[in-house]
């Protein structure tokens, strides 16, 4: 060894000692362990494609740049000594983790890979969110999801202020100056107890209009959510009051205030069937423009979109197949 100024990193059977400053190249690592794996440096060098002279001298300078031999110099080839077996075993480490980040950059540029923030409306959350990630995880493993709830309003912030890169909001709720495209819909039904008037008249066959239903007590959800911002606007075509006594944080909530007997809600009907699906209450259909909501998808500028997010993007905005 040199008495040059050195630096010490572990190897399985020795400990290796390289000056300081010392260079390796790719081309001479993969001749190293080639030459290793081959028993000679010629049939190395055809195996990579490099004029023997010049394998040979790349393996020379190796060796002189480390300040020991790595080959015992054999009639009919090369043999490692102690020295180049624990040189083999940091050269093939190095190489594999080379390999390891050029998949990974190219994971990278061809947008499976990544961490990707969606913000998203409760009732996306509910009704879609569930399967189409399903869907993400299965075609994009190595992409992760940082999934936010929040309310449409929110979810818009979110993407304009770089909290999120995608976000899935209802469309009506607010003006989006953010590239955006359709995404999903739903339909919306009134969720009473069963023995509450509404119920009881729409066993009779009558159907039940948005004014029927404004004239009892409602239960909303937070300020901003898409369920509170409609049932305003019924109530302003209405030319009603809005009688919301009460607002609650998620549809689990109103589910427990309605059969409470505390008022009467505003659901998807997916979701009604999911949390209010039992004989304690009833789902009242109900027609006109607000009864049908539509989803979009935002997302932030493509400039500043990572692959990651766009691949998601484009599998979030296309339908899942129907099953047969």
């Amino acid at each position: 060894m040199t008495k040059k100024e050195a630096v010490t990193f572990s190897a399985p059977e020795h400990e290796l000692r390289l000056p300081r400053g010392m260079r390796l190249d790719l081309v001479t690592l993969r001749l190293f362990v080639a030459t290793a794996e081959q028993g000679g440096v010629t049939r190395a060098a055809g195996q990579l494609h490099l004029v023997p002279a010049a394998a040979s001298r790349r393996i020379r300078e190796l060796e002189e740049q480390l300040g020991i031999a790595l080959f015992i110099r054999q009639p009919h080839g090369m043999a490692l000594n102690d020295a180049g077996r624990a040189v083999l075993a940091h050269a093939r480490s190095m190489l594999h983790s080379v390999d390891r980040m050029q998949e990974d950059v190219m994971a990278f540029m061809q947008g499976n890979r990544g961490v990707v923030r969606i913000a998203a409306c409760t009732s996306a959350v509910l009704q879609f969110l569930s399967e189409d990630i399903q869907r993400c995880h299965l075609r994009y493993p190595n992409i992760h999801i940082d999934l936010h709830e929040m309310n449409s309003e929110g979810v818009v912030q979110a993407v304009q202020r770089g909290i999120a890169n995608v976000g899935i909001y209802e469309h009506s709720v607010t003006h989006v100056a953010l590239p955006h495209l359709p995404y999903r819909e739903d339909r919306l039904c009134i969720v009473t107890q069963a023995a509450h008037p509404l119920a009881q008249q729409a066993r009779s066959g009558a159907r039940i209009t948005p004014e029927q239903a404004l004239r009892h007590d409602v239960i909303g959800l937070t300020e901003g959510a898409s369920i509170s911002i409609i049932l305003g606007r019924l109530a302003e075509q209405a030319g009603l009051p809005l009688k919301m006594r009460i607002r609650v944080g998620s549809f689990d909530s109103m589910a427990a205030m309605i059969a409470s007997g505390i008022g009467i809600g505003l659901m998807p009907e997916t979701v009604a069937r999911q949390i209010a699906g039992d004989r304690r209450f009833a789902h009242l259909p109900f027609d006109g423009a607000l009864a049908v909501r539509h989803f979009s998808l935002c997302h932030q500028p493509h400039a500043s979109l990572a692959q990651a997010a766009d691949s998601l993007i484009s599998l979030l905005c296309t339908p899942a197949p129907v099953p047969h």
